[in-house]
């Protein structure tokens, strides 16, 4: 299935059904009176969060959503039928905007949210109801109103507690194969990941949701790279995992771009309790490893894990951190 964040489609409520101004005619009775009746109100369109939905393919197909309009109401003072209201699902992490891409509607952080976006026009009067004791023979009758109808933006945040970030080809995807039963592309060239990848990953009968996020460069939060477009999707992560590449050269200078285009794209991003790890320990022999992170280390005064995701056992260790962090 394609990946797809963000659709523009246009909404549409039903519009309430007409009253009816009809007069009773039956035989043997004089003067039966109006008996028109009501029409029903239009359909609502609701909007429904999802937890088995991860993208907003099925809109890049079809953009024109509406629901369902009342029906007039009829003689001896029957009421027309209410318009069905439109379930639209979405995936938990979709928020709706107004036209201008800017203004939130709704935000779905939740399994089986609902939220009425567009409401249904209220249905007509019959003649019936305006019957007096000095109108005894009312013709007036009312239109049902208009549903409401706009354009609207969706816009899918992936929601995982930890967001795995890094430069390109640092191992993000291989670890997410590694730390969950998730089965994302991976190859040894610059970003095999093109769309956010989820996995979940259990320890001691807790579980941890990972996303992979494609590799950040220098430059991304202006659209460098794959630009940033999907550093959306970290703002909702409670951690991030930094994975650096120890066969790269400069790590600190690798880690300091990730960091600074975080923190360009959104500040409070760079605030995110981070766990740093080095990975492809296995491409160095040991006194390079030792240098190399002795380096990091006196520029960076912060922690750091060191695996290999193809032959070390560390991987547990990271399990252990990430649900410590997580679950606390």
């Amino acid at each position: 299935m394609k990946f797809l964040d963000q659709a523009k489609i246009y909404i549409k409520a039903g519009n309430g059904g007409s009253g009816s101004a009809h007069f009773r005619r039956e035989k043997f009775i004089e003067y039966g009176g109006p008996d028109g009746g009501d029409g029903g109100d239009g359909g609502s369109v609701i909007f429904e969060s999802e937890r088995n939905l991860n993208t907003l393919i099925d809109f890049r197909y079809a953009q024109h959503f509406k629901a369902e309009e009342g029906d007039a109401g009829s003689k001896r003072k029957r009421t027309g039928a209410n318009g069905n209201d439109l379930i639209i699902k979405v995936p938990v992490g979709t928020q709706i905007y107004e036209e201008d891409n800017n203004t939130l509607i709704y935000d779905f952080t939740k399994n089986k949210e609902r939220y009425l976006v567009a409401a249904g026009g209220k249905h007509g009067l019959g003649n019936v109801r305006f019957k007096s004791s000095t109108n005894r023979a009312p013709t007036k009758k009312t239109k049902g109103k208009y549903g409401e109808e706009f354009w609207v933006w969706l816009q899918l945040k992936v929601i995982a507690d930890v967001g795995i970030i890094g430069m390109p080809n640092a191992g993000k995807s291989s670890l997410l194969a590694a730390l969950t039963r998730a089965r994302p592309k991976i190859a040894n060239y610059p970003f095999t990941t093109l769309n956010p990848n989820l996995g979940v990953s259990s320890y001691a009968d807790k579980e941890v949701t990972l996303a992979d996020i494609p590799g950040l460069i220098e430059g991304a939060h202006e659209g460098s790279g794959l630009g940033y477009k999907f550093l959306r999707h970290i703002e909702r992560c409670k951690i991030l995992l930094h994975l650096i590449d120890l066969s790269e050269d400069n790590l600190t200078e690798n880690y300091s771009k990730v960091r600074n285009e975080l923190s360009k794209y959104d500040k409070t991003l760079a605030k995110k309790k981070e766990i740093i790890v080095f990975n492809k320990s296995d491409l160095i022999d040991k006194k390079e490893l030792e240098k190399k992170l002795k380096l990091f280390k006196t520029k960076n005064k912060k922690k750091f894990e060191v695996i290999s995701i193809f032959t070390d056992k560390k991987l547990l260790n990271i399990r252990k951190v990430l649900l410590k962090n997580v679950h606390k």
